[in-house]
């Protein structure tokens, strides 16, 4: 299932998303725009992992004086997309 999403509050300004059928476990991950190898980094390490882990890790993440984050906008994309897939 794929899943497109606009951050908000970030320098990333999509984040495309790839989970399995039954919206559990991420298959990929990329952004446009932000910091290019973090992000790189930061889709590498998630791939394959169930999405209420990755959630759990990244929800709340901050970027200095910002009240979000690449990484929380990302556990956000991921909440919605396993939400679409499950309903």
């Amino acid at each position: 299932m794929h899943f497109d999403y606009t951050p908000r509050g970030v320098c990333a300004r999509a984040i495309h998303i790839d989970l399995s059928e039954d919206g559990t476990t991420i298959e990929r991950v990329s952004f446009e725009g932000g910091c290019n190898g973090n992000l790189k980094a930061v889709s590498k390490l998630v791939a394959g992992h169930p999405v209420d882990e990755i959630v759990g890790i990244l929800a709340g993440n901050t970027c200095g004086p910002r009240p979000t984050s690449c990484a929380d906008q990302l556990a956000r994309a991921l909440t919605e997309a396993s939400s679409s897939a499950r309903a």
